[in-house]
């Protein structure tokens, strides 16, 4: 058994080496990505969890493949959410040469002054970047931010623990009683105040203060059914079949459903998230030129289609799109009609004082869930014991002194 284990082992590695040896880089502009070589230069990316070809189910390793053509060590680390990233951004003590954040929080890292200008002369690949999205309304002056991927939210479920006809799914099954238990949420407030203001038929970037509490007061009713709270954690539940439901990215749904064939996913009539996730230079990176470069190479046609093939999201690279073979072209999922875009709606930044409410009602709402009672309530009696044995030993002692006088 063990030989042929190590046999399977040999013939993966042997094919991983093929693949990583097919990478077409003639067309590579080879001057270009020696600058940096024998320099012992380091690139530090920050990037979502999953988001990157990394030579797994025979794709290509993109930062390996950047080190083998570049000379420079990529350092790469992961988030689950924007506002994660953010904080830690915003907190400082850390250097990244290389961010991710989709469009809202783009827009807020643009504001805050957290991220820089680009020099667009060292990013020569950016002519292989779709028209459509040039000028964006997160970064209209066009300078801070090349996007990365593209998609819609939608809705996850196990079609063996569901009931409903697909072209019947909508929001409101996720505040279903019937699925009580077996419904997964997103973990951050701006995506899951997303869901309950598309539910409500309110608009995603909406600023009224009645419509977002009406949001809220939703969302606390719905977190007696909800299983738990997650990002990442959804793969797991999802294709283990420990949740029957979940609402999550169309990209990382056809991961989960190439690993669970009982799995679908759709995306709601009445409309749902559009994102666009970016790829951008921090304020405080410490290899700007490394950066660029990197920017650059995650352009090249051949490594973007070989990426996106990975991750299963939408391009938005024409020179990916042009290699791409018709099925995947015509994926109603990965590119979905025009109807679904246009009911969809971009995250925008939000004002303060919206984004300071919302983020009250998440905590309101996380505080209060049973995940959390679950350790806070035992916690709270064993503080609750502790404090009357302390206040029974002063009283003895009180006692024993007062006797004595």
């Amino acid at each position: 058994m063990k030989k042929i284990i190590s046999l399977l082992f040999l013939v993966v590695l042997m094919q991983s080496v093929v693949i990583a040896q097919s990478i077409d880089t003639n067309d590579f502009d080879m001057a270009y990505y020696s600058k940096l070589k024998d320099q012992n230069a380091t690139l530090n990316v920050y990037n979502w969890g999953e988001y990157i070809a990394d030579g797994y189910d025979s794709e290509i390793d993109v930062n390996k493949e950047f080190e083998n053509l570049t000379g420079i060590k990529v350092n790469y680390t992961t988030y689950a959410s924007n506002e994660e990233m953010y904080i830690k951004l915003k907190v400082g003590g850390v250097n990244y040469d290389i961010i991710i954040p989709s469009d809202y929080t783009t827009a807020k890292l643009i504001s805050d002054g957290l991220v820089q200008k680009l020099d667009f002369n060292e990013i020569p690949n950016y002519t292989n970047t779709s028209k459509s999205f040039m000028n964006p309304i997160y970064d209209p002056s066009n300078e801070y931010s090349v996007p990365y991927a593209w998609g819609v939210t939608g809705i996850i479920y196990n079609t063996t623990m569901i009931d409903e006809k697909p072209e019947d799914i909508s929001w409101d099954i996720l505040f279903n009683e019937k699925y009580k238990g077996k419904i997964l949420m997103y973990s951050n407030p701006r995506d899951s105040f997303g869901v309950a203001l598309a539910k409500l038929g309110y608009s995603l970037n909406t600023t009224n203060e009645s419509e977002i509490n009406e949001a809220g007061i939703l969302l606390k009713e719905q977190k007696n059914i909800v299983q738990a709270y997650v990002m990442d954690q959804i793969y797991d539940k999802m294709e283990s079949g420990e949740a029957a439901i979940g609402v999550y990215y169309a990209g990382d749904s056809l991961t989960m459903i190439d690993n669970n064939p009982d799995l679908n996913f759709v995306i709601p009539k009445t409309g749902a998230n559009l994102y666009v996730d970016n790829v951008t230079i921090p304020t405080s990176a410490e290899n700007v030129l490394a950066a660029h470069m990197y920017i650059n190479f995650l352009l090249e046609p051949v490594i973007a289609l070989d990426n996106i093939d990975y991750i299963q999201y939408s391009s938005p690279n024409d020179g990916a799109i042009a290699l791409m073979d018709e099925e995947r072209r015509k994926h109603p999922i990965i590119y979905p009609s025009d109807e679904i875009i246009n009911n969809s709606e971009v995250f925008l930044m939000l004002p303060d004082d919206t984004t300071t409410l919302m983020s009250d009602l998440w905590n309101e709402i996380i505080t209060t869930d049973e995940t959390y009672a679950g350790w806070v309530v035992p916690m709270l009696l064993i503080l609750a014991v502790i404090a009357v044995f302390v206040i029974i030993k002063l009283s003895k002692k009180r006692k024993r002194e007062g006797s004595r006088k």
